[in-house]
């Protein structure tokens, strides 16, 4: 192919934009934070920390890992002042890495993002189907996540701007519930949730150290690095922010230390209001029949059976919803950049016309979840395996290609100094975060059997070497991105025609 028809197809690939100059700090922030989804978090995850991990030391393992999170964004939004694209992970890695890198990243990014939003869908069937019964009817939960669905892939086709509005009421309403939770805990005291007949006065000891190296804390640490994938998302929408330059980065940690604080602070307490910090773990395990009723038991005597029994489960369920939407979203964008470049089909990189949303990679996501949500029904899958199985392996990739952007941000300011000339952004910020984050992937390889619930070969071993599997089959299709336009391979990951690092 000659040069002069490479360089047009890159010229129409860039015509295709997403609608610009939409979204403002908070806007981005709330897509973000609705993907981390704060009720379902605490509700979900936080028990299953504490009765497999490290019991009351778990808002310390949140506090560790919201700082580990700072650290790590604060090279991510540095390199994002210079570097505006869709792609996010997979921009970050094809400047800081190289294009194989690059490749590789796009194929891990699709596998992380889509594997989380598909298994939200079984538990969202779950939660809404929980919730019809306890209003009265009885519907399967196959049936509400098909619901479901069908609302996402609308949301998903049309402009983001509507997305928007449904999340900022849905985020805005999972917020509410439980920081009155919180409030009436920081009212009444604590060990009302665990059945104490008088309560007791709010203590510190789960920022111990003590505490927190009670059980095993590192598999604590996992649970909670996992209620961060999403946070990251920021930069996806940067080709729709109105000042990408200031709005990315303040999104982010705006993000980050909303999702970090809130998650502290509403673990703490949840220990306290149970009261007995020995007993925490063994209550969880044993006398619950699900873990993740103890913030319903915990929050009954604070808030009322009303509020528990109904609107906490109703905003349980529309959270899990709002953080669907938002992995929806991602995806769309992620695959509308890959398009967009030639890494996946030309035709998943264009935009609506009137809309100028990412339709064509927001379609081919709902046709993916479609397939595999309809897999699972016909073959009488367990839904809470959907959710398990496929959000862990989402959580395991995400946190790899966290990892290695950190590295692809020190290499990117390596290459072009003078663009910052803080050491802690271009150096030790980046670094930390490499390290910390690439130790939390390999220890959840080594302990994804556990994570999943079963030891079988197939899903122990089978899941995790699907990411090294999309990995090889990125890097090839950068390979042949080359052979076939050696220009667009060269510029892989840039859109603003400005970005510095250009070969």
């Amino acid at each position: 192919m000659s040069d002069t028809s490479t360089s047009g197809s890159i010229a129409k690939r860039d015509e295709q934009k997403l609608r610009q100059g939409r979204l403002g700090a908070m806007a981005i922030a709330f897509f973000v934070i609705s993907a981390a989804a704060p009720l379902t978090g605490m509700g979900g995850g936080a028990p299953f920390a504490m009765m497999l991990g490290n019991g009351a030391g778990v808002p310390m393992a949140y506090l560790i890992v919201t700082l580990l999170m700072i650290v790590f964004s604060v090279g991510y939004v540095a390199m994002a002042r210079h570097h505006t694209s869709t792609g996010a992970f997979y921009s970050y890695l094809a400047r800081g890495l190289g294009g194989y890198a690059g490749g590789a990243a796009a194929l891990i990014a699709l596998l992380g993002y889509n594997t989380m939003q598909i298994g939200l869908v079984g538990l969202f069937g779950v939660l809404a189907s929980a919730f019809m019964k306890a209003i009265g009817f009885t519907v399967a939960w196959w049936v509400m996540s098909l619901v479901g669905w069908a609302a996402v892939a609308f949301l998903g086709y049309r402009q983001v701007d509507l997305s928007l509005k449904v999340l900022a009421v849905l985020v805005a309403c999972e917020f509410l519930i439980v920081i009155a939770f919180d409030l009436m805990v920081l009212i009444k005291g604590g060990s009302l949730g665990g059945g104490a007949a008088q309560a007791t006065s709010l203590g510190f000891s789960s920022f111990s150290m003590s505490e927190f190296m009670s059980g095993a804390p590192a598999i604590g640490l996992l649970f909670c690095a996992a209620s961060f994938v999403g946070f990251e998302a920021t930069t996806i929408y940067s080709e729709e922010a109105k000042d990408p330059e200031r709005t990315v980065p303040k999104a982010t940690y705006i993000a980050v230390l909303t999702i970090g604080l809130f998650f502290m602070i509403t673990s703490w307490l949840m220990v306290e209001a149970f009261g007995n910090n020995k007993e925490l773990v063994g209550f969880i395990g044993k006398e619950l029949t699900d873990p993740t009723d103890y913030l319903f038991a915990m929050a009954t005597p604070y808030i009322g059976e009303w509020l528990v029994n109904y609107a906490m489960l109703f905003l349980f369920a529309t959270s899990l919803f709002a953080a669907i939407v938002a992995f929806h979203n991602a995806v769309a964008r992620y695959t509308f950049a890959l398009g967009r470049e030639g890494l996946v089909p030309a035709k998943l990189g264009e935009t609506h016309s009137i809309h100028l949303s990412p339709h064509m990679g927001s379609i081919s996501q709902s046709v993916l979840s479609l397939a595999i949500l309809v897999l699972w029904i016909v073959t009488g899958g367990d839904p809470n395996n959907m959710f398990t199985w496929l959000t862990q392996l989402g959580t395991l990739a995400i946190t790899f290609l966290m990892a290695f952007a950190s590295l692809a941000v020190l290499l990117f300011f390596a290459r072009n100094k003078g663009l910052e000339t803080s050491p802690w952004k271009t150096l030790i910020a980046p670094l930390i975060g490499f390290v910390g984050l690439a130790a939390i992937g390999v220890y959840a390889v080594a302990q994804f059997g556990f994570l999943v619930g079963t030891e079988a070969f197939g899903l122990r071993w089978g899941l995790p070497l699907l990411i090294v599997v999309f990995g090889a089959v990125g890097a090839i299709s950068a390979h042949l991105l080359r052979s076939r336009e050696p220009e667009a391979f060269a510029t892989m990951g840039r859109h603003r025609p400005s970005e510095v690092g250009l070969p």
